[in-house]
């Protein structure tokens, strides 16, 4: 069994909670001195620094929300001169402006070893050679991942997005042992492959990838994993903590939340603590942040922290499987629909491909959602009745899981659009004038 910080990832969970209050009353007074927007929201909220001597007394202080970090772009909430900065990020910014992010090297070094922890829990090292489809530049995936792994001794093939061909012959060509792209580009990989008459378990060394930067499901995983003969792990991270950050172990069973550099709260809709594997919303404090500090920070992701000791032997406690976010609800004819919810079902069918779209339109001021669904190459036929009977099987389950009539289309394979980044599932053609 392989750690990068034995005596870290095994610590005692009281112990952890013990480092985990320090760093937190010292993070406060540190950012009540430093930071003017923290300061004023302690001060509005009549905390002081010394009023924090619990867990309980850290929930007095005020939630950062999105909202906070687009009204103070860019900078205002950079806690570091630019002289002490070695790197900025920035979002995409698809919901308003976008979120610069500054680092401080000690920023850069706790990032990297973060990841360091996560992918020597699954199995890599040394001897492995990862080919990073992430993007390079302004997205934070490419050279999170990239720092990462170079710090566990790996080699690093930056091969970036795109290129798809030629991402296989290098695939080929080198030992690559690891992948890392958004789960969408994986699938569409051994799309190109089976179109390439390229096997990878055959023709590659390939045997396990890091998959995010978007929204997928348990099914999804299984599927890629039987299609491909790769193990393929979740990860979980935002450009505001500093990118992906935490890593599925060989368990593949949650993401290992290092508490030496991550307080994380699961809260209610009541603002209140959820009990441990009870789901709530997320709200994280970073511990050791210098440039861009994150003190309750509610990113909207729905999961569930759970602090058993995992069967790989670390301590630290693991969050569960993302299953909708806060903000990316829709409301359709008054009912909350959840894109998760309709990829869950998409992932049960087994004559579907993971490749969907959801649009949204009104006619008379009626909502209509129409889901488009590609059939699998194995289960293409123009035999009318098996295609309605497969329509009418994925028409009836989406009704019952999401309580209102979806319009099913099933397309031919590889007709949906693909994306060599995050994928983009969503179109809401509604109008309201």
């Amino acid at each position: 069994m392989a750690f990068w910080n034995e005596s870290m990832e095994t610590m005692p969970r009281e112990e952890i909670e013990r480092m985990q209050l320090g760093l937190l009353r010292k993070l406060v007074r540190e950012m009540y001195e430093c930071s003017p927007f923290i300061h004023e929201r302690m001060r509005s909220a009549g905390v002081l620094p010394d009023d924090i001597r619990s867990f309980d007394d850290y929930r007095r202080i005020p939630f950062m929300k999105k909202t906070d970090l687009r009204e103070n772009y860019p900078d205002r909430l950079f806690t570091r001169p630019y002289d002490d900065l070695v790197r900025i990020h920035v979002s995409s910014g698809t919901t308003g402006k976008p979120t610069v992010v500054g680092y401080t090297q000690n920023d850069i070094d706790n990032w990297s070893e973060s990841l360091a922890r996560g992918m020597v829990s699954f199995g890599m090292g040394k001897r492995d050679m990862l080919q990073n489809s992430h993007g390079y530049g302004l997205f934070t995936g490419g050279l999170g991942v990239h720092y990462g792994a170079e710090r566990i001794g790996a080699t690093v093939l930056p091969a970036s997005t795109g290129n798809t061909e030629r991402q296989i012959m290098l695939l080929r060509d080198l030992p690559v042992t690891c992948m890392a792209a958004t789960p969408s580009y994986l699938f569409h990989i051994a799309d190109v492959c089976d179109r390439m008459d390229v096997d990878i378990r055959r023709d590659t060394k390939l045997r396990m990838a890091i998959a995010g930067g978007e929204p997928w499901s348990e099914t999804m995983r299984g599927k890629l994993q039987d299609r491909t003969g790769i193990r393929v792990h979740n990860c979980y991270g935002a450009s505001e903590f500093y990118g992906p950050m935490f890593l599925e172990c060989r368990e593949q069973n949650g993401f290992h939340v290092w508490g030496d550099l991550c307080y994380m709260e699961i809260l209610d809709k009541d603002g209140e603590p959820c009990a441990d594997g009870e789901r709530g919303e997320i709200v994280v404090t970073m511990l050791k942040k210098e440039a861009f500090p994150l003190m309750r920070y509610r990113i909207g992701d729905i999961s569930a922290l759970e602090w058993e000791r995992c069967e790989c032997g670390r301590t630290h406690p693991r969050l569960q499987r993302i299953s909708g976010r806060t903000d990316d609800m829709l409301v359709v004819r008054g009912i909350n629909v959840f894109p998760s919810q309709i990829e869950s079902v998409i992932g049960e069918m087994p004559f579907l491909s993971p490749f969907y779209h959801l649009t949204l339109d009104n006619e008379n001021y009626m909502d209509r959602m129409i889901v488009e669904c590609e059939l699998n190459e194995d289960n293409l036929t123009d035999d009318m009745i098996s295609l309605n009977r497969m329509s009418a099987e994925l028409s009836t389950r989406l009704k019952n899981v999401l309580n209102i009539k979806a319009e099913v289309r099933l397309a031919l394979p590889g007709t949906l659009k693909r994306f060599e980044g995050k994928s983009c599932h969503v179109t809401d053609n509604r109008r309201y004038d």
